[in-house]
């Protein structure tokens, strides 16, 4: 697989991290579960099997906003999709836990006017290494914006991301609309590199492919041409407010078009005026109306971070590239293994999706060179067997203890038990298996492959901790 990212794609690295949370970190019994619970009108029983936490009393709701604000709530709750809301969530960049002290502002319920109006919000964890089990709640406004060390994103114009009835606005919101998805085509298969517009499409009257318009941002940006690029999306950048600029803006994955329709979403709606994106270098890209009116220009302008930091941050939804489209783009996922809503909402035509894949029902041996000749290794009952007697283990054992060198079969269990050495290249994506299940509370994918012979005495390369360390308290579903 090249090592280089697709034109209007992620950075290779960035895509492995989300291949690994999007088959580990929203199971497909989580899916099934919840989807089944909110079917049957229980919201609660959906949330607890998401892993989420619940927080908010919608008794305590009417008595300070009264009977409209609590039912607007509880409305808001049947069709909440827990499942899909983790889906969406905000990850850590280059990994797949969930980003930590993330206030996500989901519905605003009162009247604009109304002083007393609140949130329902979802709180991430305040540590990325600690259980991945976010909480809903229903926060005051004054409230929302003041939760200590927090970052604030406002999801209130995007249902898409957790309402199961809007979950279909996903596809236009990605510039899909009735046309084909921007790098794909109309039936859903990705577009071949040959097939991504050389030239400006603009350019010819006779070519009204809105998808054509948004590839040739991206090819702009591939090019390193960062002022074109956000001409070409419809915003004016100034880039000699700051040094280094350019590299402010260029090592973000930027979806200029999506931005600049959000952006503007959030302005129309009176959300701010004006807002900002965090960027590398100390840097932020300010983003505001060039003017007054409804289709005036953006301005885009490179500032130092602490500038205008009141500003209120761009939900990393609305201009980041979406995941689940470069998964697909180059071939790590296939549709029917997106989260259901997501796959009906961007690939209509694939048929039914399902949800990740578990984990594999069987496991097969594994040869290992060993002392000049091939052996097989293989899980069963619970323990990593090798073919050798108990006289050649212990004999093996003895020469460890003195601080002799150990090889072979000898070598991969001890790399397994251990975290250190290497083990052989087929049972390391197993371990990360184990342990990313372990990571993200799926207790019945690491039950299955506890069933399916896994020996449970191993520890993480990464982190070096014990499966039973890594498990932590899963929650309901440990049970």
């Amino acid at each position: 697989m090249s090592r280089r990212p697709l034109v209007g794609g992620l950075p290779v690295e960035e895509l492995a991290l989300w291949h690994r949370a999007r088959r580990y970190a929203v199971p497909r019994w989580m899916i099934q579960g919840a989807t089944e619970a909110r079917s049957a009108g229980d919201w609660r029983s959906a949330c607890a099997v998401s892993a989420v936490d619940v927080a908010l009393d919608l008794a305590r709701i009417g008595e300070r906003y009264g009977a409209a604000v609590r039912d607007s709530v509880a409305d808001d709750l049947a069709h909440l999709a827990p499942d899909l809301l983790r889906w969406h969530l905000p990850r850590v960049v280059y990994g797949t836990v969930l980003a930590p002290r993330r206030v996500i502002l989901l519905a605003r319920h009162g009247s604009p006017a109304d002083t007393e109006a609140a949130y329902l919000a979802v709180l991430t964890p305040a540590r990325y290494d600690g259980p991945q089990r976010p909480v809903l709640d229903f926060l005051a406004a004054d409230a929302a914006e003041v939760v200590s060390g927090s970052v604030v994103e406002n999801w209130t114009l995007s249902r898409h991301l957790w309402d199961a009835r809007h979950a279909p606005e996903l596809r236009e919101r990605c510039g899909g609309g009735a046309g084909r998805l921007p790098f794909f085509h109309a039936d859903g298969t990705p577009l071949g590199p040959r097939e991504l517009p050389d030239t400006d499409p603009a350019a010819d009257p006779a070519d009204t492919d809105p998808a054509a318009r948004e590839e040739w941002v991206a090819v702009l940006q591939a090019r390193g041409d960062i002022v074109g690029a956000f001409a070409a999306a419809g915003v004016e950048a100034d880039l000699t407010t700051l040094p280094r600029a350019s590299d402010v803006i260029a090592g973000l994955p930027l979806d200029l078009p999506r931005m600049v329709r959000e952006v503007r979403r959030l302005v129309s709606a009176g959300i701010a005026d004006r807002f900002r994106i965090p960027g590398a270098y100390g840097g932020n890209i300010l983003l505001e109306p060039a003017g007054p009116g409804a289709h005036v220009p953006l301005r885009a302008r490179a500032r130092e971070l602490y500038r205008h930091s009141s500003a209120p941050t761009v939900p990393r939804t609305a201009w980041r590239r979406l995941p689940d489209l470069q998964l697909v783009r180059t071939g790590r996922v296939a549709p029917e293994e997106l989260h259901p809503l997501v796959a009906a909402a961007l690939f209509p035509a694939a048929g039914p999706a399902y949800g990740p894949p578990g984990p594999p029902a069987a496991l097969e041996p594994v040869r290992v060179r060993c002392g000049g000749a091939w052996h097989l290794i293989a899980f069963r009952d619970g323990e990593l067997r090798i073919p050798h007697s108990a006289r050649e283990q212990q004999r093996e054992q003895a020469v460890r203890a003195f601080g002799g060198a150990v090889g072979g079969c000898f070598a991969v269990q001890r790399a397994w038990a251990s975290g250190r050495g290497r083990l052989p290249r087929a049972l390391r994506p197993l371990r990360r298996e184990l342990f990313e299940r372990a990571r993200h509370g799926d207790a019945p994918g690491v039950a299955a492959l506890l069933a399916a012979g896994v020996d449970p005495a191993v520890r993480d390369n990464e982190t070096g901790l014990s499966l039973q360390d890594a498990l932590g308290p899963l929650g309901p579903e440990a049970g």
